[in-house]
């Protein structure tokens, strides 16, 4: 059975010119590409994306991070998406990532970690209706 997740290639992978190489590594994943696009967001908007985590520390760094520049966001689909798609990622600190994930080859550090992924069924849901209508969804 399929599931949906969401993607966002962060600002210093897309500014780094590594969207192509992460994007082949999600289809070649097995991953179905549901929706994509690109685009700058306000620091509001990722505010209100990342509103979960607004008691933390890092709120303020993080969401002037993802609104230093263009970002590209997708569905992804495929069956266990979630769980697939954050092996594929790797650790959130790229120094511990395994070999052969995204953040192992394409991240710089734990804050310019090149991509998210939703973390649970509920998280997807919220995070896909946040950027994309339902019409947008192939």
């Amino acid at each position: 059975m399929s599931e949906r997740t969401f993607s966002i290639i962060k600002p210093d992978a897309v500014r780094k010119g590594y969207t192509g190489a992460i994007l082949a590594e999600i289809e070649k994943g097995g991953f179905q590409i549901c929706a994509i696009k690109k685009l700058s967001i306000s620091k509001k908007q990722a505010e209100g994306f990342y509103a979960v985590h607004s008691a933390r520390p890092f709120f303020s760094s993080l969401t002037d991070f993802m609104s230093s520049g263009p970002i590209v966001m997708m569905v992804l689909e495929k069956g266990n998406a979630i769980a697939d798609l954050r092996k594929l990622m790797g650790a959130t600190n790229p120094a511990n990532a395994e070999e052969g994930t995204i953040r192992k080859q394409f991240a710089g550090s734990i804050e310019e970690n090149a991509i998210h992924g939703s973390d649970a069924p509920e998280t997807a849901a919220f995070e896909i209706g946040y950027w994309f209508a339902g019409y947008e969804l192939v």
